[in-house]
């Protein structure tokens, strides 16, 4: 890798960092450490790359002082640094006007973070007049010089098919590359198109390890999806157990859906001790989101009334505890009984697309219990 590509490639892994700035920002052992720093990242010698390494340690203000020169001397890196600590306000007031010209130069200079910066910013419309047409100029000059985001965006643009052309081929290429790399998004996505066989023949042991992958990453959509391919076997062995681990995961981290199929699996004991408490509790959490799902009451509703208060009195303080000795404050008169659907307001907006087959044999699953 070239001094410009690894220093491309630093400030693409710091991009939305966000660390405390000392107050000194300029004394001697704090540049010391930007040079330790900057060797360390970027294989460079004594000397070169302070700025680099200031950003990193967080002294923004140090890190904007040595790139200024660098960046007046069409340093399209150094450019890119200062760019980015007036986008984000890092040190220095925000002054996203002032970003986007440095931007732009680092872009003529051939930098692709600039490039994929720039992208970013006419697509969301932010401190510039939103231009989804430059955006996907852009977004294709960034990709073109290897820049994976950007790949995976010109991926998205090709399934939309209005600023790029329509090609759901095109589209699994490039998120494909995306995934491949690593880039936890284009893994979900891209492990959905080979669900599906959108654009690409269909391969569900490699799909299952593109999610998989990309749960790992911390991504929610991908935890829940893998979670319920653990849960069917999709791809991969069927394991309850796990799916319950991935379900709880992902109900931790806020998601409706995982938190409504979590309860029910709880609520049925399967793949996890039965917990009817803790059911109640991220019944109630998914129910504050707008989720509801009727075979989960079902489960729920032969529970005594005071399990259920204490539940929900957990949901309340989530993701704290109730203070100790507190007693619920709710209480339930009656158990929860399922509620049939208006037929006139149509399906469940929080249905599952993927719903989840009930066994033969044997008593019921923990997902039937959950169309949600």
């Amino acid at each position: 890798m070239t001094s410009g590509g690894a220093r491309n490639l630093v400030l693409g892994l710091l991009a939305g960092l966000t660390l405390v700035l000392p107050a000194t920002a300029q004394d001697a052992e704090q540049m010391e450490e930007a040079r330790q720093i900057s060797r360390l990242l970027l294989d460079a010698p004594e000397g070169v790359d302070e700025a680099f390494g200031a950003y990193q340690r967080g002294y923004y203000l140090t890190a904007l002082e040595l790139a200024l020169p660098r960046a007046e001397n069409e340093d399209p890196a150094a450019q890119t640094l200062v760019a980015e600590i007036y986008a984000n306000g890092l040190g220095v007031a925000e002054n996203i006007p002032l970003a986007v010209e440095w931007y732009e130069r680092a872009h003529n200079g051939g930098d692709i973070q600039a490039t994929f910066q720039l992208a970013l910013l006419y697509q969301s419309g932010r401190g510039v007049p939103r231009d989804r047409e430059r955006a996907a100029a852009l977004f294709n000059a960034a990709a073109e010089g290897g820049h994976i985001a950007a790949r995976y965006n010109m991926g998205l643009l090709h399934i939309e098919g209005r600023y790029a052309e329509p090609s759901l081929v095109r589209a699994a290429e490039l998120i494909g590359e995306a995934a491949e790399a690593g880039y936890p998004e284009a893994q979900y996505d891209f492990a959905t198109m080979l669900l599906e066989g959108a654009g690409v023949a269909p391969d569900p042991a490699r799909a299952a390890t593109l999610m998989q992958a990309a749960a790992e990453q911390r991504l929610l959509d991908a935890q829940v999806e893998w979670a319920t391919m653990l849960y069917l076997g999709q791809g991969t062995e069927r394991d309850v157990a796990a799916a319950a681990h991935w379900y709880g995961q992902a109900a931790e981290g806020g998601n409706a859906v995982a938190q409504s199929r979590y309860a029910t699996l709880l609520a049925a004991g399967e793949g996890v001790e039965a917990d009817p408490e803790s059911a109640a509790m991220w019944r109630a959490l998914a129910r504050r989101q707008g989720l509801h799902a009727e075979q989960l009451d079902a489960l729920l509703a032969g529970v005594a009334p005071e399990i259920i208060a204490r539940g929900e009195e957990r949901a309340r303080f989530w993701p704290e505890e109730p203070p100790d000795g507190r007693a619920p404050t709710l209480v339930i008169l009656n158990p929860v009984r399922p509620v049939s659907p208006d037929p006139d307001l149509g399906a469940d907006p929080g249905a599952d697309p993927v719903p989840i087959p009930r066994p033969e044999t044997g008593p019921a699953s923990a997902a039937d219990a959950d169309a949600s």
